[in-house]
C-alpha cells in the first residue's frame, strides 16, 4: 500500500472543515478547491482574472510542496460565479498552463463561500 501525504497549508478551514491543501498517494496529486484568499486578505477583489492568477500560484506551491510541478498538472476544474466572464478566467489559465494543456473543467456555479470570491479553482497531477 503506498503512504499517504497530507500537505496542509496552515488555514484555520483546514481542521474546521476537515480536509487539507492537497493529498499526494504515489505519484498522484489531488489539489483541494483553491480560491484566491491570502489569510485573512481576499486578492484581486472584483477581478477574475487577478484572481485566476493567484490561485494558480497558489496550487503552484502547494504541488511544490507534494513534490511536484505546474507541468505535472493533468486536469484542471474551475468553478466561476459568472459565466459570462469566462474568458478573464481562460486568459489567466492558458498563461500557466498553455503549453502543458491539461484537462479542464469551466462551469458557472450559483456562489462560493464568500461572495468577494469570483473563482474555485481544483488540480490533479501525476508525477512521471
Amino acid at each position: 500500500m503506498q503512504r499517504r501525504i497530507n500537505i496542509e497549508s496552515g488555514t484555520p478551514w483546514e481542521d474546521k472543515v476537515g480536509y487539507c491543501r492537497a493529498v499526494r498517494i504515489g505519484n498522484i496529486i489531488e489539489i483541494s478547491g483553491t480560491t484566491s484568499v491570502d489569510g485573512d486578505s481576499l486578492i484581486g477583489k472584483d477581478d477574475l482574472y487577478s484572481q485566476t492568477k493567484f490561485i494558480i500560484l497558489k496550487i503552484e506551491k502547494a504541488l511544490q510542496n507534494a513534490g511536484a510541478e505546474l507541468t505535472d498538472v493533468v486536469r484542471t476544474r474551475m468553478y466561476v460565479t459568472d459565466i459570462s466572464k469566462w474568458e478573464e478566467a481562460a486568459k489567466a489559465h492558458a498563461e500557466f498552463f498553455g503549453t502543458i494543456k491539461p484537462v479542464t473543467t469551466l462551469v458557472e456555479v450559483s456562489s462560493l463561500i464568500d461572495p468577494d470570491l469570483l473563482i474555485e479553482i481544483e488540480a490533479s497531477a501525476v508525477i512521471q
